[in-house]
């Protein structure tokens, strides 16, 4: 198989022919249809997260088809379509996962980070960690929902049910998200980098009533609001912008040191939380509700040999929605 590979931190990925997977008990192989490109996947090449497992296949927005099962497999087939997320495999016997917490497995392995993931021909997964997808939609455009709508989802999820919702950092999760939380019938307030008017009117097309910079305080007060870009001191400025009682959900793997800020901000029960990986139930209660919201992504296709001009492009913010390698 043909695979994009990092071999060391803040490197470039190198294009590498490797011998073709074979799936172990529990365990399925899929021949890579498309692959998003996930802010994760910047923060294990430029080293943010520092214990991937090297050399490794980043990755883990992956579409494909089963093309071999490995013994024990019973629920997936071969030929079928499926999906595979961020969270790889989990321990299925520490305290989080025996109390529906398999999101903060003790033991987890990661897609991408700790085990191999899909800037590749083909991968192989936990059968477990695998939905099934269906007909409708084309690779390229399920890619995204594998990360940026799954975790978009958890984080609105930790959000609590608020009418008014600020997302800050419009890419790939915030222009899902948008979309999910117009069909709810709440209201979207959208935060860029201070003048980004491209990206403002595009959060303005999916349906945000008010778009402006993140240094800007929106019109009305929050009842949440969502950081997806991984930048601290938008905590504080969340934090001022939601009502009393608000809460900051902070759904990036990894952020910049947030500064100092006032006990004020966060008085009158104000909340900070954080989200980390999704579980099994969040796959698919979102996989299974996209479809009914009918839920677009906008998607820039790269070829799977052009992974690093890819990841450069979304460093710099040079695409709207998300980036999608296609083998």
């Amino acid at each position: 198989m043909f695979a994009m590979q990092l071999k060391r931190p803040q490197t470039a990925l190198e294009p590498v022919d490797l011998l073709d997977p074979e799936p172990g008990p529990d365990q399925i192989r899929v021949v890579v249809g498309a692959c998003g490109v996930c802010r994760t996947d910047l923060h294990v090449v430029d080293g943010d997260l520092t214990h991937p497992a090297l050399p490794i296949i980043p990755g883990h927005e992956i579409v494909g088809r089963i093309d071999r099962v490995g013994p024990g497999v019973t629920d997936l087939s071969v030929g079928m379509r499926v999906g595979i997320p961020w969270l790889g495999h989990t321990c299925g016997h520490c305290f989080f996962c025996t109390h529906d917490a398999e999101n903060l497995c003790d033991d987890p392995q990661f897609t991408g980070y700790t085990r191999p993931g899909g800037y590749a021909t083909m991968t192989v997964a936990d059968a477990h960690f695998a939905f099934p997808l269906g007909e409708d939609g084309d690779d390229v455009s399920l890619a995204p929902l594998l990360c940026a709508g799954l975790i978009g989802w958890r984080s609105l999820v930790k959000a609590g049910d608020g009418q008014k919702i600020g997302l800050y950092g419009f890419g790939a999760a915030a222009h899902i998200l948008a979309q999910v939380l117009r069909w709810q019938g709440r209201t979207v307030y959208a935060f860029t980098s201070p003048g980004d008017t491209k990206t403002q009117d595009f959060a303005r097309s999916l349906g945000a009533v008010w778009a402006g910079g993140s240094d800007i305080a929106p019109p009305d007060a929050l009842d949440a609001a969502i950081l997806f870009a991984p930048v601290g001191s938008l905590v504080p400025a969340a934090l001022k912008a939601v009502r009393k009682g608000g809460r900051v959900v902070c759904a990036g793997i990894h952020m910049s040191e947030i500064p100092a800020f006032s006990y004020d901000d966060l008085w009158e029960e104000r909340e900070i939380v954080s989200v980390a990986n999704l579980t099994r139930q969040d796959g698919l209660d979102f996989l299974s509700l996209a479809p009914k919201i009918g839920v677009r992504t906008q998607t820039t296709r790269y070829a799977l040999r052009d992974a690093n001009k890819a990841l450069d492009d979304l460093r710099h913010g040079r695409f709207e929605g998300a980036a999608v390698l296609v083998p």
